[in-house]
């Protein structure tokens, strides 16, 4: 019993061992991390479509839920960019921005993938996360960087600029460039500007005045609030929302009500697939980094209890009045260098966040909506990863494929076609060169007992003998490839009276291969050849023996390659085992 809870509630384990100093350095991380993470609120509400204290209201309860529930002990999670834009569009398709149904939508979304995730977690199916690629989520992740950097340069100029998509953006920004304010534009390009210096340049500067390197670093990352700052004093100084700048005006101060979304089965049918897009999505996101960050202090991390803490999260989200979350990669990277040593950091960076809540938010009131479009511009264009586009070609054709056909779905079509059609094609891809495995000729390498590819290495081959190495599983898209494979080879060579299938890389067999297997047993026994299996896996054998097909096999199954060559011609297989080669040159006795 103590074990389970345990495994459910990792606070029980870290909790028994924190300390006074352990204390303090909580603390001074959520310090650090409040600082960051309030500007980001309050920017990804508004990627969202939502008011801007939701982002505020989505910082709270999910950060000590996630305390309480979480295994990673520097994963800080929250309102992030692609969940943000996911959001937008799912409740975009439902509501009008600004009016209640649309966050109550959004509750309702946070909801949904809360449920959805605490349910995967209890039936351990974080495998399905592997159904999307690296190469897809890359792309989709660039994509969506490109995409809501280009929605935010509409409030970056001060005009109306709004779409689904990145065309529908440029579109509408092309048609209402004419509309800029001066003071606006002033004000975004001044931020973005110094946010990308401080960014690139602040570090080293820092670093040339004697400030050590993790001090630097961390001072680097709160850049942002500091442009907040001097852009609020001077909207409020100047005037200058009388001039058309717009600002985010009043926020209201106080922490979350209680709240419950909306019980419309309706609406949660329309939000279902979306819902579930954000849950693998914010999953695949949250334990990257998670596993990466705790590689690092050989930490450990459990996945399908982080899929309970992301869900436990985003249900917390929603019913403190908020919208998606997931484990943030740029926050968790400042949680882990500032030295957080459990998720009790976060549930301090939530306290951080509530007084400002309570007490910091008028003086949001004359904060510009062009800074915090900056903000998101900067944030975001690190996502961007072009250049794994041509790493990606160079590497594999396929995975290219599935990765520009995620970024131009995304694009085109929106986040939501983009993400499944790269699924999809990731899968499509999968089953085809699955379905076309690698098979070898293999000979003997003189001198020892090992078979290679003879296309490869200097390899002998006997008459009479064909070999095949098949280095993949043998499942239903590649049966009737191996069935017509063996066939072409033996019609190609009338002297072959022996088949033998070396099987080191089949992990499995299924229905569909056991019946070609017994196919081709067949016609190779209607036709006076013996048909042999080497180095069959234990698990693989034993589903074997469970069928009439090891009853039926015409030769035997054999531990080694070399143990079925030399069941077949001993002398020819122990003098290639005996005779190695010299100068280069295989020694004739081995061919004799």
């Amino acid at each position: 019993m103590k074990t389970t809870l345990r495994r459910y509630l990792p606070i029980l384990t870290w909790g028994a061992e924190y300390s006074q100093r352990t204390l303090v350095n909580d603390l001074t991380v959520a310090a650090i991390v409040t600082m960051m993470l309030i500007p980001q609120s309050l920017a990804y509400a508004l990627v969202a479509g939502l008011p801007p204290q939701i982002g505020l209201y989505a910082s709270m309860a999910p950060l000590v839920l996630y305390a309480i529930f979480g295994t990673s002990r520097s994963l800080a999670v929250g309102p992030v960019a692609v969940a943000s834009l996911m959001t937008a569009t799912a409740v975009g398709t439902i509501a009008s921005q600004g009016t209640p149904e649309y966050l109550g939508a959004a509750i309702a979304l946070a909801m949904l993938s809360g449920l959805m995730l605490v349910v995967m977690g209890a039936l351990r199916l974080g495998f399905l996360a592997n159904f999307l690629s690296h190469p897809v989520i890359s792309g989709f992740i660039t994509a969506s960087g490109i995409q809501i950097a280009a929605g935010q340069l509409g409030p970056v100029l001060g005009i109306s600029a709004k779409g689904e998509t990145f065309i529908e953006n440029v579109h509408s920004l092309v048609k209402n460039i004419g509309n800029t304010n001066l003071y606006t534009a002033v004000i975004g390009f001044t931020t973005l500007g110094f946010l990308f210096w401080v960014r690139r340049g602040l570090k080293p500067l820092l670093l040339r005045f004697g400030i050590g390197e993790r001090a630097a670093d961390i001072m680097a990352k709160v850049g942002p609030v500091v442009a907040i700052a001097l852009t609020t004093a001077a909207v409020w100084a100047f005037g200058l929302n009388n001039r058309g700048v717009s600002i985010v005006g009043l926020v209201p101060k106080g922490l979350p009500k209680l709240t419950l979304p909306p019980l419309d089965l309706s609406l949660w049918a329309k939000l279902a697939v979306p819902a579930l897009l954000i849950s693998i999505v914010g999953y695949v996101e949250s334990i990257s980094v998670a596993l990466t960050l705790a590689a690092k202090k050989r930490q450990r991390v459990d996945p399908d209890q982080e899929l309970i803490a992301l869900g436990a999260s985003n249900i917390g989200a929603a019913v403190s009045g908020g919208f998606p979350i997931t484990g943030g990669f740029a926050r968790s990277v400042v949680n882990f260098e500032a030295g957080a040593e459990t998720p009790a950091a976060g549930a301090f960076t939530a306290v951080g966040i509530a007084i400002a809540t309570l007490f910091l938010t008028p003086l949001l009131f004359f904060l510009p909506n062009a800074t915090l479009a900056a903000t998101i511009i900067v944030a975001v264009l690190s996502l961007v990863d072009l250049s794994a586009l041509k790493r990606t070609y160079v590497y594999s054709r396929a995975d290219f494929a599935a990765m520009l056909g995620t970024i131009l779905l995304t694009l085109v079509e929106g986040v939501e076609a983009g993400l499944i059609v790269g699924v999809a094609v990731s899968i499509f891809l999968h089953l085809y060169s699955t379905s076309r495995p690698h098979v070898a000729v293999v000979g003997q390498i003189p001198g020892t007992a090992t078979f290679r590819n003879v296309e490869r290495h200097t390899a002998v081959t006997y008459p009479g003998i064909l070999s095949l190495r098949v280095d993949e599983s043998l499942y239903f898209p590649n049966a009737r490839f191996l069935e017509d494979l063996i066939s072409q080879s033996v019609a190609s060579n009338p002297d072959i009276r022996h088949v033998i299938l070396e099987c080191p890389a089949v992990n499995t067999i299924d229905s569909s291969a056991l019946e070609s297997l017994e196919a081709i047993n067949r016609r190779l026994k209607d036709g006076g050849i013996t048909f042999h299996l080497s180095e069959v896996k234990g698990p693989v054998m034993d589903r074997l023996k469970r069928s009439h097909f090891i009853g039926e096999l015409t030769g035997g199954v054999h531990l080694r390659q070399y143990d079925a060559v030399a069941s077949i011609d001993p002398d020819v297989a122990r003098r290639t085992l005996e005779a190695p080669l010299v100068n280069g040159s295989l020694v004739e006795a081995a061919k004799a």
